[in-house]
């Protein structure tokens, strides 16, 4: 689906369907002394007003309240469909809603079979910046219209070919088309991360997803450089831990090393580092899972691609920081050398670990690739990770969590949450938590009290590997990686693409 700005109005006249928005507006009136409010529709920020003369002669209007969600469907003079979107009350209308109601629309005018639409840009101006409500649009459009049939025999038919943009002044059309732009770009590479997510685990092998993200970053991202480890680098490496995690699989462990350097970098400029779990199918090893929890273990890796495509995004809208993006790739089977429970094993800090459940695998994958960033000396580091089941407990299918070493890093981290509206929540690392992860046989051990702050007693071991105190945020994912179907952006199955657009937030304002 293309998304196209139509300045002069050209396109809006050929579309299938016209989208105009209405607000509620409230009025006083005082009879006899006593004041009474009214709530009326208003359809004054429409930018067409032979349309609003129409819509104020339709007997239909006259019951139209313009409730957040009312719909209202008329045909006009020329025969096109027009569409009138309630949105409720305009002092509590926010951002979120706005992107709500254009993934809504989109979803029920391909459902209505429109082959193009035109969008009242002015009229969906909530927030009184044009450019901003243009992004808005853009964003909902574009993480709204996905799908992933690629193994269905038969596909469903994308008739909705093309929405465009209209109803704004000729002065802000740069600013509204370089937004419209960005928001291609990121809403692109969330759609790329979605694919590999949801692609299936004996296709997406370790080997063959480190091969893709390869081909895909050589094709599309200009003077990124990117290197692939080997089983036998990484072992080199003293990534041992991360290898134990690999030593049942009949499929060889990546690391994926991407370094992107802004054109005009200083000595001032900032170096970020993305860590992702690139698990891309755990059968909780030698502590098996049972059948119902090992289906959707495709999506372990979700944190991987969740990185990869918030660099992708940041590199393609050019970044003003120095990004690194390291994605720990391997599966968790089970044959004859696969690590069993009680085994110990040694870190590449040093540190040894004694492995009591070799389900709670991320972590040791995680931890290698952690210490190995530290060694580039960032600025900071973020990690992603579906890690911890306990996390779901917690925080549910809408919020991740966020965790880490260093106050004003999470702070900033929450502040992109925040700004991107995506729900993350910090959780804290406290001494005791850190004292649960010590081993009586070796230095740590790699699960703490059963069924005890799992999210919390993860993070304080991932933090055992993280030096120099860098500042550090860990995001457990777990969550809200998939199964997003409460946000209309979001498919009702499969990889939700949430985060990315947090860390690109991130990325882009970090100075």
């Amino acid at each position: 689906m293309q998304l196209v700005l139509d300045q002069n109005g050209q396109k809006t006249l050929a579309a299938d369907v016209r989208v105009v928005s209405a607000f509620q507006k409230s009025t006083t009136k005082t009879v006899k002394g006593k004041a009474t409010t009214e709530a009326t529709v208003s359809v004054d920020h429409w930018a067409d007003k032979s349309l609003k003369e129409e819509f104020a002669e339709l007997r239909a209007a006259k019951n139209f309240k313009a409730g957040k969600d009312e719909v209202l469907t008329f045909t006009a003079a020329m025969g096109e469909t027009v569409k009138v979107i309630g949105l409720g009350d305009k002092t509590k209308y926010k951002a979120e809603d706005l992107r709500k109601t254009i993934a809504k629309c989109v979803k029920a005018l391909k459902a209505e079979k429109f082959t193009s639409a035109s969008i009242d840009l002015h009229s969906f101006d909530v927030l009184r910046d044009t450019a901003h409500a243009a992004e808005l649009i853009a964003e909902a459009v574009g993480m709204t219209d996905y799908s992933f049939e690629k193994y269905l025999s038969k596909k469903s038919e994308a008739t909705l070919k093309e929405i465009c943009l209209t109803g704004f002044e000729k002065r802000k059309e740069a600013a509204i088309r370089n937004a419209v732009a960005h928001k291609a770009l990121l809403t692109e590479s969330i759609n790329v991360a979605r694919d590999f997510v949801n692609e299936a685990p004996n296709v997406l092998r370790s080997t063959e997803y480190a091969k893709l993200v390869e081909a895909d970053a050589k094709k599309h991202l200009k003077g990124v450089k990117v290197k692939v480890y080997t089983k036998a680098q990484l072992k080199a490496m003293g990534m041992d831990m991360f290898l134990s995690v690999n030593a049942g699989s009949a499929y060889e462990a990546r690391m994926v090393e991407l370094t992107y350097e802004p054109a005009k970098k200083t000595k001032n400029t900032k170096h970020i580092a993305l860590v992702g779990k690139g698990l891309v199918f755990d059968t909780g090893g030698y502590s098996l899972k049972p059948g119902a929890n090992m289906m959707n273990m495709k999506y372990d890796m979700a944190g991987s691609a969740t990185v990869y495509g918030a660099f992708r995004a940041a590199v393609l809208m050019k970044a003003p920081v120095k990004i690194t993006c390291l994605l720990g790739i391997t599966d968790n089977a089970v044959n004859a050398e696969a690590t069993m429970p009680d085994s110990i094993v040694k870190a590449r800090n040093g540190k040894t670990v004694e492995i009591l459940n070799t389900d709670a695998e991320g972590r040791l994958v995680l931890g290698d690739v952690l210490d190995y960033a530290c060694d580039l000396k960032p600025d900071g580091i973020i990690d992603a990770a579906t890690l911890t089941g306990a996390c779901l407990v917690a925080l549910g299918s809408q919020v991740t969590a966020a965790l880490g070493n260093n106050q004003k890093w999470i702070d900033t981290v929450l502040g992109a949450a925040k700004a991107s509206d995506e729900y993350m929540w910090q959780l804290p690392i406290i001494p005791e938590w850190s004292a649960d992860m010590k081993s009586k046989v070796a230095d740590l051990k790699n699960i703490g009290t059963p069924m005890k702050a799992g999210t919390a007693t993860a993070a304080a071991f991932l933090q055992e590997f993280i030096k120099d105190d860098i500042p550090w945020c860990h995001l457990d994912i777990a969550g809200t990686a998939d199964g997003a179907g409460h946000l209309p952006y979001c498919p009702a199955h499969g990889a939700s693409g949430l985060t990315i657009r947090t860390l690109v937030h991130l990325l882009m304002h970090t100075k």
